[in-house]
């Protein structure tokens, strides 16, 4: 049975970080980050170890993110995140309400649509085909599918494919149509940083995980983060950023790991899903493209801002999409976790009127 745990401590994890299986993703994603790097790729050190892992996979090499390292690098990612957490969060959070509504509408357009879609030209059935649709919330919405008895494999193959598609694109649109003085990590400053404030936000972060994962709270690592990260700063008890070198690690490691997830999958199985998979996620961005205009005309944010809030992608790859180009990462953050909590509320609900009909 596998182990769910957010920070998954026990033994075979720990043995996991000294496979063969890692020393072999870290050796295909190391050289791709740097020829990723050299040739000035957005998210170079994300982009180039997702890309190198994911074809490897498919071609059949045997490689396994350790759960122990991706939790590990989460955490750093959440602190980062966080960083961008201020004391004016509570009263901006009001004032995102009607952007907040306009991604439940978008949400369930969004499974709508996209189920119709893949119902009549993929032949997915009506369980399948609303897992599918989903805009995001990948791993909570597997453990739903399992328990509906769906097909497991169309829905993390879908998701993949979506997540590749998106992480990959959407930066080169932002560096090609977005003209702005982009939040580079070599242009901050990281000096007289204090080491104990760190590890009393990562022990603070451990210990609300923990708790959150116990509640069954979804997404607890980045909650649990988050919360801790911007309770101490907003006290002002510990603030701590994180380096740039660091965070290229890091940025290296949740590359892999979207990769590694096709380590299961088939090169046919991938291709079969992947012409479907490409029209779903056209709708999905149009559908994403027509929310972000429709908040446009209430609040006063720039429109890939707005756009990014409505990307169906992976809340840690969309939040460093949205700091490395200074894209309001507190903003975009706030509205994929909310994201991720009414697809978590409106799919059980469309399931549950499906079985009444």
């Amino acid at each position: 049975m596998q182990n769910n745990q957010a920070i998954p401590f026990n033994k075979e994890n720990f043995k996991q970080i000294f496979s063969i299986k890692f020393l072999l993703v870290i050796a295909i994603s190391a050289p791709s980050a740097l020829v990723a790097d050299y040739f000035s790729l957005p998210l170079a050190w994300f982009l180039g170890p997702m890309i190198a892992t994911s074809l490897g996979a498919l071609v059949g090499l045997q490689i396994k993110m350790p759960r122990l390292i991706l939790s590990s690098i989460l955490i750093l990612l959440g602190l980062y995140i966080g960083n961008y957490i201020d004391k004016d969060l509570f009263a901006k959070i009001h004032e995102w309400a009607f952007t907040s509504l306009i991604m439940l509408i978008y949400i369930i357009l969004s499974i709508l649509v996209v189920s119709i879609y893949l119902q009549k030209f993929s032949g997915y059935e009506k369980k399948t085909s609303i897992f599918s649709a989903a805009p995001g919330a990948l791993g909570p919405l597997m453990i739903l599918a399992e328990d509906q008895k769906t097909d497991l494999s169309h829905v993390a193959t879908a998701h993949l494919i979506r997540l590749i598609i998106i992480v990959t694109v959407f930066p080169f649109i932002v560096n090609s149509y977005y003209d702005e003085n982009f939040l580079t990590l070599e242009q901050e400053i990281f000096k007289d940083q204090n080491n104990i404030h760190l590890a009393l936000l990562i022990l603070s972060s451990i210990v609300l995980i923990l708790i959150f994962d116990k509640l069954k709270i979804p997404a607890a690592l980045l909650a649990g983060t988050l919360v801790a990260s911007g309770l101490l700063q907003i006290t002002e008890i510990a603030s701590y950023q994180i380096s740039p070198k660091i965070v290229d690690y890091c940025l290296l490691i949740l590359g892999a790991s979207v990769g590694c997830r096709f380590a299961d999958k088939t090169f046919n199985e991938v291709a079969k899903n992947t012409f479907h998979s490409f029209i779903a996620t056209f709708l999905l961005v149009a559908l994403g493209l027509l929310a972000a205009f429709a908040a446009s005309l209430i609040i006063d944010k720039n429109f890939f801002t707005l756009l990014l809030s409505y990307c169906p992608g992976g809340i840690y790859e969309v939040a460093v999409i949205a700091i490395f180009f200074n894209l309001d990462p507190e903003f975009v953050s706030f509205h994929h976790i909310i994201r991720l909590l009414m697809i978590l509320f409106v799919v059980p609900v469309i399931l549950r009127f499906l079985k009444k009909t």
